[in-house]
């Protein structure tokens, strides 16, 4: 998994340069992650769950153990952090 945070401060990574394996091309810069790369690793399995129950909060609450109301406050938080990231 991509890390999203620094080790030592905890601020939020930036991409500085990209790799092609196949043709050696080099891309160097300073980009932002991607919003869905900045959610932690437990957020982005939440959400890969969450697109393979085809977006059904029931068969979700069902997979992971845990109440209807409790899942729907997990992907209510992680529909807040998503649109903290986005600004």
């Amino acid at each position: 998994m991509l890390p999203c945070n620094c080790p030592s401060c905890q601020k939020q990574l930036k991409v500085k340069s990209l790799f092609c394996e196949n043709c050696s091309t080099e891309v160097h810069g300073i980009y932002d992650l991607p919003v869905l790369a900045r959610l932690s690793v437990e957020e982005q399995d939440f959400i890969l769950k969450f697109v393979k129950n085809s977006g059904s909060l029931k068969d979700m609450a069902k997979d992971l153990g845990l109440s209807y109301p409790t899942v729907r406050n997990l992907l209510d938080d992680i529909i807040n952090k998503i649109k903290i990231n986005e600004k």
